[in-house]
């Protein structure tokens, strides 16, 4: 299914779609191709980006191709999924000490669609943080540990 969304693999291209998505929130999915979570994840999202089209752009990034960025979002567990506007980093929290990206796969389409509409809904207001509207036991639980991927 990840055929259907477009793949992003280099550091200049991450940053050329940072810098020139506007108005919508912008998703980045970390993680491999090959990983069975982020086909479950890359099912998801890509089934839902014709309804969120005129709120959300989606784009896949491989890991092992945008080392910077992987290092800098600290991504140590794939599926992670970084969200912007504007060109500017949008933090949610979900409930655990991590803000800045969500890791694994959503459960279903509509926690996704959930946490899109809520994240463009608070950058629209001016917010930097949103709090997540997944419940939360449908949320991944991950220890922050610091490891290679």
């Amino acid at each position: 299914m990840s055929f259907l969304l477009p793949k992003l693999s280099s550091k200049k291209e991450v940053d050329q779609v940072i810098k020139s998505t506007a108005e919508k929130v912008l998703v980045l999915r970390f993680g491999r191709d090959e990983d069975p979570v982020c086909l479950q994840l890359d099912d998801i999202l890509s089934k839902t980006s014709s309804d969120l089209g005129k709120m959300a752009a989606i784009y896949l990034v491989d890991v092992d191709q945008t080392p910077v960025y992987t290092q800098y979002f600290d991504i140590s567990y794939i599926p992670s999924t970084v969200f912007f506007f504007n060109g500017q980093h949008m933090k949610v929290d979900y409930g655990s000490p991590d803000h800045t990206k969500f890791v694994g796969s959503f459960k279903t389409k509509q926690d996704f669609i959930d946490l899109i509409e809520v994240i463009y809904r608070g950058a629209m207001r001016g917010k930097l943080i949103v709090q997540s509207p997944i419940d939360p036991k449908n949320i991944p639980k991950y220890d922050l540990l610091y490891q290679d991927i």
